[in-house]
């Protein structure tokens, strides 16, 4: 018996049974043959014995009855299991999911773990191993990600951050991790040890102009860019080959009124900035060295008071949260970076939406709703249009705050 599999990602490896017995170990994409012969008659039943790290496989034409050819139609099909974590400011928790079918969240056990005090924003490293969270307390607490998704805290469970800690992020490399504080104006600069454990840099932190609200690394990991809220500016930095933040010879641009959010598009050439006051989002061309250039048309109109923007991992689409209108704005984007609204320019969420997510696969967007304890789950059509699944809305904490999907570790 032969069969064909897809999906699995390289370097990993899964077993297959044939009627509970005849173990098959796979570990490449393509044909597999079950080794030992059946007669003419008998009955065949292919399941998985084990996953491989990180995956879901799924057999197909995997049982019936041996004709007198061989059997050539068994199908295995992998994909890699998706995890979500969403920071309740209002009851210092993190709740964690897996996308199940269909795109909805579903709860994994324990459905919430315990946070640094106001948990404001949650960023995971690329390997999908560790995950870092920074709130108000004035720490970052610190994770391992376990075989189910769920988050165990490290020793130590905390490293000191500054007061009122807004934003985490990693780097692509997954080496270094930064910290925006807005209680003291500050970014707080890790190294990130082979454990995962965060350990202050020599220049543990330094002034980043007033009340930083967030940070964004390029893909290139060689460029730093944080929004100061009270300056109505973004800030930019290099990133030195010891992961240390330098401000650039232009150490900031200027933006619309109380900027809040800034993300980078996955090709590494754009950056849009939503502001706050300005009920718009500021949009850029990304140098190649890394500095910050306003488009032509400097920014695009959103809902009042947009806070988080994201754009899809095809380059192709970006969604932003309207806080004061309960909406999502969203836009395609064009081949010189611009945005333009869709037909249906916005869609509803909850009520007083934070941040929004895409997930890893491009099909799924996800919302978190302050007031309503919930996030609202989106699926992305192929012009990347929002629609909302047949179960809307998922429960959380008490005021969730940011969300972050994540491919699981495979290794």
């Amino acid at each position: 018996m032969t069969g064909t599999i897809s999906g699995l990602v390289s370097g990993t490896q899964m077993t297959l049974l044939n009627r509970g017995g005849d173990a098959l170990t796979v570990n490449g994409n393509g044909t597999f043959g079950f080794s030992t012969s059946m007669a003419s008659g008998s009955e065949y039943a292919v399941g998985v014995a084990t996953q491989p790290k990180g995956q879901t496989c799924t057999v197909s034409n995997g049982s019936g009855t041996i004709a007198a050819s061989n059997v050539t139609s068994i199908g295995v099909t992998c994909t890699r299991i998706v995890l979500v974590y969403v920071t309740n400011a209002g009851s210092s928790a993190v709740s964690q999911y897996t996308i199940g079918e269909g795109g909805t969240l579903t709860p994994i056990s324990p459905a919430s773990v315990g946070a640094v005090s106001t948990p404001y924003s949650v960023s995971v490293d690329p390997s999908g191993k560790y995950a870092y969270v920074a709130g108000w307390g004035g720490v970052v607490s610190q994770y391992t990600i376990g075989a189910s998704g769920a988050l165990t805290p490290m020793t130590p469970a905390n490293v000191t951050a500054g007061p009122q800690s807004q934003a985490v992020i990693v780097d692509p490399s997954g080496k270094y991790a930064y910290a925006a504080n807005v209680g003291d104006s500050t970014i707080s600069q890790y190294t990130i040890g082979v454990n995962g454990a965060l350990t202050p840099m020599p220049t543990a932190k330094f002034n980043a102009g007033s009340n930083p609200s967030s940070i964004a690394v390029d893909p290139t990991g060689k460029y730093a860019y944080v929004t100061s809220f009270n300056n109505n500016t973004i800030l930019q930095y290099t990133i030195g080959a010891d992961g240390a933040l330098t401000p650039m010879a232009t150490a900031g641009v200027l933006t619309g009124p109380f900027p809040y959010s800034v993300t980078v598009s996955p090709s590494g050439k754009y950056a849009y900035v939503t502001s706050m006051g300005g009920s718009g989002v500021f949009q850029f061309t990304i140098g190649a060295d890394g500095a910050l250039t306003s488009m032509t048309t400097a920014s695009v109109g959103a809902g009042l008071s947009p806070t988080s923007v994201t754009v899809d991992p095809s380059g192709k689409y970006a969604y932003v949260v309207n806080q004061t209108d309960n909406t999502v704005s969203q836009y395609t984007i064009g081949a010189d970076g611009g945005l333009s609204p869709m037909a249906t320019a916005s869609v509803a969420t909850g009520i007083v939406p934070n941040a929004i997510t895409v997930d890893p696969t491009g099909k799924y967007a996800y919302v978190t709703n302050y007031t309503s304890n919930t996030v609202s789950q989106f699926k992305i059509g192929a012009d990347g249009a929002l629609t909302p699944m047949t179960s809307a809305f998922v429960s959380t904490g008490n005021g969730p705050i940011a969300i972050v999907t994540t491919y699981a570790a495979t290794n």
